[in-house]
């Protein structure tokens, strides 16, 4: 206990030094303190009930939460309207809200909870992933990509587990003691986490040493990224991606872990392998990199679209010649 005691003011002591002023020190540690307090009561009962809560918790979310309802409507409009009616796309973002809800209460505190090598097979079913467990055993590097679908989380986790490492690109979280608990909750399955601000140099590494590379590739890009076409517009996207695969001559493998049918239960699958020899040659290979994981990622995410984080800016960033 005292250890445990000692710990605790340990971290508090590193958040406050961390905090540009004691109020900030204050809120870090009292995030902390709420994160170990629900991991504390959900944990005491299973997770189909937790689950069910949280999906309560995410209808609550989706009534009160006007400016993020508004927010994925207006993504899920231009990406699925020719396919749904107005009321199917309430229900698509609703059903979103109620999904993610689910993950960020429950899963990612849980997971490492239950998932290990011994029990994995009783939450998740893999598909076929024969070739893609060839990329990562092979003689050279592999970059794994994924978006903010499905449980994004458990693809890397339950991979490791299975004696394959990782090292998956974060932004950390801006508290100290959430990014200790996240870190050690992680690496403790042989998943590495890289943060992502300068994380170039430590990627070459990786992939230099044949290893593999994880990304959650939907992230907003800026001006400075490469514009793909995503669900009919066009989004950026980070160049380091092509261009690692491109300077290290690696594959990139898309995946995903999707809910099936409901609760904690997923299958691990693969839409698409881009082999280098595929963009050899060409004039502009960055582009059609780029291009083509973002078709597999929506491919992807058309068949389950209530699994998207619609509330994500995704296309926030414009191209230079489009007027909104």
């Amino acid at each position: 206990m005292w250890t445990a005691l000692r710990r605790t003011f340990e971290r508090w002591a590193a958040a406050w030094h961390a905090a540009p002023n004691g109020r900030v020190g204050l809120r870090y540690f009292g995030e902390y303190a709420a994160l170990r307090l629900w991991a504390l009561i959900i944990g005491c009962f299973p997770i189909e009930t937790n689950l069910q809560t949280a999906r309560l918790m995410g209808r609550l979310w989706w009534a009160l939460m006007k400016r993020h309802r508004q927010r994925a409507m207006d993504n899920l409009r231009p990406a699925l309207g020719a396919q749904y009616d107005e009321a199917a796309l309430r229900r698509i973002a609703k059903r979103s809200f109620e999904h993610f809800a689910q993950l960020y209460l429950v899963e990612l505190v849980m997971t490492p909870r239950l998932i290990n090598f011994w029990s994995w097979a009783r939450y998740v079913e893999l598909g076929e992933l024969g070739p893609a467990l060839r990329e990562l055993v092979g003689n050279r590097g592999t970059i794994m990509l994924t978006a903010h679908f499905g449980n994004y989380e458990l693809l890397g986790y339950t991979i490791s587990r299975l004696g394959l490492p990782l090292v998956a690109v974060m932004r950390p979280p801006d508290n100290p003691l959430i990014n200790e608990f996240l870190l050690t909750s992680r690496e403790g399955s042989g998943l590495s986490l890289l943060y992502k601000k300068g994380a170039t140099e430590s990627a070459d590494e990786v992939l230099e040493r044949r290893g593999a590379l994880c990304f959650i590739a939907d992230q907003d890009a800026g001006r400075k990224g490469v514009f793909a076409e995503f669900f009919g517009r066009k989004a950026s996207w980070y160049k380091s991606i092509g261009l690692l695969a491109m300077h290290h001559r690696v594959p990139l493998v898309v995946g995903y872990a999707v809910r099936v049918p409901s609760g904690f239960r997923y299958r691990i699958a693969v839409e698409r392998i881009i082999q280098p020899q595929e963009w050899e040659g060409r004039d502009d290979p960055l582009p059609w990199i780029t291009q083509t994981y973002s078709h597999a990622l929506e491919a992807a995410i058309r068949r389950w679209p209530e699994q998207y984080l619609w509330v994500h800016r995704r296309w926030k960033t414009r191209p230079k010649d489009e007027s909104d």
